[in-house]
């Protein structure tokens, strides 16, 4: 059985939670760096780290990595890849992809044009052929420059992760889905507590939370680029990765999730996202204001991403909305609070200081995770 590395980028400030969902799909891990986790496994990784991983931002199959510091060398060293192993002579294929941070190639357009023509001279060594139609399947091909050396992949997702095929209605600041689950990972809710969003805006944290309470896998109901790729991974193998994942899911079960917003229309996109995901069953959603948040269990948990005022004419709202957030705090004083926030006054204006502060990027955005830990619920006899 031939083993394969991959490459799971994900959000800055994810990592351990990526490594930990890749590590309990029984995967070995090579490496954690920032903003990405490496492992190993067989092709059959490939198609279950997609359909099951929620904070990864795509699966890479990594084809090779090696030093260039000229573009002789990149010709070179990408022209040695047994390309002919991974593509079959009427592929499509490009580098969909370059980056580079401090190496010496870093104009990632002549990264992409030179890695080409190198990938088109192995090809034409191999097929003896001087001219390639690519009326075939599609392999995109990512290449990744850090401190000179170059790490080429293949991108079995194609669209993002993050993308699960539910969210067709956005408000105006969403959460990538990828985000909101890692950033419940990093809390100790499971389906038997109360979760609450007093923003919950298109609905990602609630569904998210009900998709895992539901063990219902994120990539289920949509399709990835290596899907194409029957020279590589056999239809059968995907097959197998679909049925695995309706065989784990449970519709049934029963939780206390609940999701409001001030925004009626949200909140009827949010509903509507959440009937997409198959939870909409599971999950409470209602018109109202956090000033309005009362609820009467105790030890639930409460996780949210209200507005952090990024345009400067919702600067001077924030400080009420910030006071108003911890009033709902004080209403709650069992609870375990979670907010994820760009907005530097945060904890000044919510009256108290986070248990533990996380710094999470949202994008290119720096945010952070403040934690308002409750106390405990006692244990059941």
């Amino acid at each position: 059985m031939h083993i394969y590395e991959y490459i799971a980028p994900c959000h800055f400030g994810l990592e351990a939670v990526c490594k930990r969902e890749i590590a309990d799909l029984g995967y070995d891990i090579v490496k954690v760096e920032d903003g990405k986790v490496t492992f190993s496994g067989p092709i059959e990784a490939a198609v279950r780290s997609n359909i099951f991983l929620r904070t990864a931002q795509r699966i890479i199959l990594k084809v090779n990595e090696f030093k260039a510091v000229t573009f002789e060398e990149l010709f070179q060293g990408i022209k040695a890849i047994a390309w002919e192993d991974y593509l079959p002579e009427d592929a499509r294929f490009w580098v969909t992809k370059a980056t580079s941070v401090k190496s010496a190639l870093f104009s990632t357009s002549d990264i992409q044009s030179i890695a080409k023509k190198a990938m088109v001279e192995r090809m034409k060594d191999h097929y003896h052929v001087n001219w390639f139609e690519e009326k075939g399947a599609d392999y995109p091909v990512r290449i990744s420059f850090y401190k000179d050396i170059a790490v080429v992949g293949l991108d079995v997702s194609g669209e993002s992760l993050h993308k699960r095929g539910y969210r067709k209605m956005v408000s105006k600041a969403p959460l990538e889905e990828t985000l909101a689950a890692g950033l419940i990972r990093l809390t100790p809710w499971n389906r038997d507590r109360i979760l609450v969003d007093p923003f919950c805006g298109s609905g990602t944290f609630p569904i998210e939370a009900a998709m895992m309470g539901a063990r219902i896998a994120p990539g289920m109901k949509r399709t990835f680029q290596g899907q194409e790729w029957k020279n590589l991974i056999g239809p059968d193998i995907w097959t197998r990765g679909f049925e695995e994942a309706e065989d784990l899911a449970d519709y049934e079960v029963k939780m206390d999730i609940q999701g409001y917003d001030i925004d009626p229309q949200i909140v009827k996109a949010a509903r509507e996202n959440a009937r997409r995901a198959g939870v909409d069953h599971m999950i409470h959603f209602q018109q109202r204001p956090v000033h309005k948040l009362r609820h009467p269990k105790k030890y639930g948990f409460l996780i949210t991403n209200p507005p952090y005022g990024e345009r400067l004419e919702d600067k001077e709202d924030m400080p009420a909305l910030y006071r108003e957030i911890g009033e709902a705090f004080d209403r709650l004083p069992t609870w375990s609070e979670y907010v994820i926030s760009a907005y530097e006054d945060a904890e000044k204006y919510i009256g108290r200081k986070a248990t533990k502060n996380r710094k999470i990027y949202n994008g290119m955005m720096k945010t952070y995770f403040y934690q308002f830990l409750g106390p405990k619920p006692p244990k059941r006899s």
